[in-house]
């Protein structure tokens, strides 16, 4: 009798353990459908983010804009262009923040911005498991901070904002191309770049190097068939048989 109680209760925890694990189904009718898996808001999570957001304008009012919590459970802080030293160096110093890692620094042109450039910190804290983003601004003249002097992986990536933006880093240890070919015109990630570019290179048998010209587009290069968007060029595709009449035959004899 203890035997069967013992192997009834395993079951039962077993036929329990299976209905968490399966998913919710809604049965409308005969026909049963998933619900979608939707990331859950974790409410803690969302308090912590937005208590430390509001602790460091607090400390800072200098220079934090603006704080907000994304959609997705993530920290941005929106700063002045003169803030990128002090806002950076007080999270990655700060007891409770400890941003120590740099993970990415890029750029988005908007070009009806007054100030059309957004600078974008991505920042990493090892320490609480954590990131957290910083936004600054600029235009095309006026320059911003370099960070290398706070993380030294700044170096590579601002000047990459250089090449393919324009923004200018006041106080960078070496600022040069580090994509773009040398003596390179235009900045290829501006929204006003046009997308053949200014120059097109080739090698010159006569002069026995390679020379920079200025683009320019056969005709049949600005032909497109809009009706089959896998070939670009309708002159080189086979032309289909058309109907032939036979011999005696004419149109005006058809009924």
């Amino acid at each position: 009798m203890m035997q069967r109680c013992v192997r009834g209760a395993r079951g039962l925890l077993r036929a329990a353990s299976a209905l968490r694990v399966l998913p919710q189904v809604r049965c409308e009718g005969t026909a049963s459908e998933t619900k979608p898996t939707i990331r859950p808001i974790d409410a803690v999570v969302q308090n912590q983010l937005s208590a430390f957001g509001e602790y460091v304008a607090e400390i800072l009012p200098k220079y934090v804009q603006q704080v907000q919590v994304t959609c997705f459970g993530e920290l941005e802080v929106m700063i002045h262009p003169d803030g990128i030293l002090p806002v950076l160096t007080f999270l990655r110093d700060h007891t409770n923040a400890q941003f120590k890692s740099l993970a990415d620094l890029t750029a988005v042109d908007v070009p009806t911005r007054e100030n059309r450039f957004e600078i974008v910190y991505n920042l990493l804290s090892l320490r609480f498991n954590s990131r957290i983003r910083v936004k600054t601004y600029t235009d095309e003249l006026s320059p911003i901070e370099s960070l290398v002097a706070v993380h030294e992986a700044a170096n590579w990536y601002e000047r990459e904002v250089w090449d393919m933006y324009g923004v200018f880093f006041a106080n960078h240890p070496d600022l040069r191309r580090i994509l773009t070919d040398y003596g390179f015109e235009g900045h290829p990630f501006r929204k006003d770049f046009p997308l053949s570019g200014y120059v097109e290179v080739r090698y010159d048998d006569e002069v026995k190097r390679v020379v920079a010209e200025p683009v320019q587009l056969s005709q049949e290069f600005r032909k497109f068939d809009l009706s089959s968007p896998w070939e670009a060029f309708p002159a080189h595709r086979d032309v289909p048989d058309s109907p032939k009449l036979e011999t005696g035959e004419s149109k005006g004899e058809a009924k």
